[in-house]
């Protein structure tokens, strides 16, 4: 996994900041997002997941999260992944959700790994809302952020920032399946391992 975090030089750590500010309400719109496209019948909104009521709505977040739900459009079908997800025990949650993560990206970042890494966050959301688990909402959002921060932004930085996506992801071909195999595999890895 890349780990370049030198010393602050040339504003690399404000421009963190911005790419940690703008991550947080990205992952809340992703979510927002997909369980809206998921499941129409939840009313979700950035206040239920920790976030203001009128985040989200700049047109490049929103055209950024439209690119990372194109790249995820088909993990929702994917059973094998479903199956995993449905054995996670929301109240150890926290080891498997940093297991699966760095297992994600063991083998280098890119928008793929990103999205199912996403994904995976969004699906621990939606359990946790639909089995009442509603106090570890925050603290998914805040673990999908620190391992953004500890381990993917400088990535993102060079990359493009979080814009990034928009442009790189009409250059690929099999992401979807790509991205679904990256998160299966992950949760296969934990699931052996325990």
């Amino acid at each position: 996994m890349e780990n370049d975090q030198k010393g602050a030089t040339g504003g690399e750590d404000t421009v963190d900041d911005k790419i940690m500010e703008q991550g947080v309400v990205v992952f809340r719109g992703y979510v927002i997002e997909s369980a809206r496209i998921d499941y129409p019948e939840m009313h979700l909104g950035p206040e239920d997941i920790g976030g203001r009521a009128d985040e989200g709505r700049e047109p490049e977040v929103k055209e950024i999260v439209s690119h990372l739900l194109k790249i995820a459009a088909d993990l929702n079908r994917d059973t094998e992944l479903e199956r995993l997800i449905n054995q996670v025990d929301l109240d150890s949650v926290q080891d498997v959700f940093f297991s699966v993560a760095r297992k994600i990206f063991s083998e280098g970042v890119n928008w793929g790994r990103l999205v199912a890494f996403f994904h995976f966050g969004y699906r621990l959301i939606y359990k946790a809302l639909t089995k009442n688990h509603t106090e570890i909402i925050n603290r998914i959002v805040a673990w999908v952020l620190q391992f953004i921060r500890e381990n993917i932004a400088p990535w993102i930085r060079r990359n493009g920032g979080w814009g990034g996506v928009v442009n790189r992801v009409l250059q690929w071909n099999n992401v979807v399946t790509f991205a679904a195999g990256i998160l299966t595999g992950a949760l296969l890895y934990w699931k052996m391992a325990n």
